[in-house]
């Protein structure tokens, strides 16, 4: 039997959400080739106008009309979701997971032998259309499926693909959980300039900007990082000051022990 849909996500949350928006806007997939399930019926009317897709509660009908199925679902109800829609589960059928520290092995284990199985890391900036996801394949998936969900991934954002599945953890503690840290560096920066007297809100703007601002250079830069830095901190002037401040208090150190505790984390979470 033919799909009658390309797209369908088990758990329409605000990840699975955003993802929609995007497949929709950048004209990825028509909303008729989309659909989603939700655990209540409370909200679903509601639900279906706002990401304009067909939401139901059968998660086993959107697994048997689905080409692509997106596991949106919290990690702790992956494995019972996976086994509930595993007869309807296949060969010609794709499973994407994003549900959080659930490994292609463990995906794979609650599906059919040989299931084409992907797995994806992405992050909250992906509700603004500026995400950023990691994700690897499972034993089973091919080019064309990496190839494909790529595709689909930078509908919201960027995407990279990584070989070996225990730098997902890496992914999760640098993009995953890395908002947390720049709206950390961002706020800290604008506190600072509150206790020199600065309006707090003025202080945060120019802090945002700012890292908008760097963050957009730093991603179309034609030199190192290292020679854009030196290009604002130049010798003698007050920029250098501040970097010799961030040198003698060991940034370098504090980054990498903040992404090494966190994919430490990460780590755990998924065994």
């Amino acid at each position: 039997m033919k799909n009658m849909y390309k797209i369908g996500f088990i758990g329409s949350g605000k990840m699975a959400g955003a993802i929609i928006k995007g497949l929709i806007k950048t004209s990825f997939a028509k909303p008729e080739e989309l659909i989603a399930t939700q655990a209540e019926t409370e909200g679903i009317d509601e639900k279906s106008r706002e990401l304009g897709i067909k939401i139901i509660l059968d998660n086993k009908e959107l697994a048997q009309n689905s080409e692509v199925i997106f596991i949106a679902t919290k990690p702790n109800q992956a494995a019972d979701v996976l086994e509930e829609i595993k007869p309807f589960i296949t060969s010609d059928k794709l499973i994407a997971s994003i549900a959080a520290g659930v490994t292609t092995e463990k995906l794979e284990s609650h599906l059919p032998e040989n299931t084409r199985v992907i797995r994806i890391m992405p992050n909250t900036p992906a509700l603004v259309g500026e995400g950023m996801s990691g994700m690897v394949g499972g034993k089973h998936a091919k080019k064309e499926d990496l190839d494909y969900i790529y595709k689909l991934l930078s509908t919201i954002g960027k995407c990279i693909v990584v070989d070996d599945e225990a730098q997902i953890d890496i992914v999760t503690a640098i993009s995953g959980s890395g908002p947390a840290f720049y709206y950390k560096v961002i706020n800290e920066i604008a506190r600072a300039g509150e206790k020199l007297g600065l309006d707090y809100e003025k202080a945060l703007l120019l802090s945002i900007q700012t890292a908008i601002g760097s963050a957009k250079m730093a991603l179309n830069r034609e030199i190192s990082m290292e020679e854009l830095i030196s290009n604002v901190a130049t010798k003698g002037g007050c920029t250098r000051v501040g970097v010799d401040c961030m040198d003698k208090y060991n940034t370098e150190k504090l980054f990498y022990d903040v992404i090494k505790s966190t994919t430490e984390k990460a780590c755990a979470l998924g065994k």
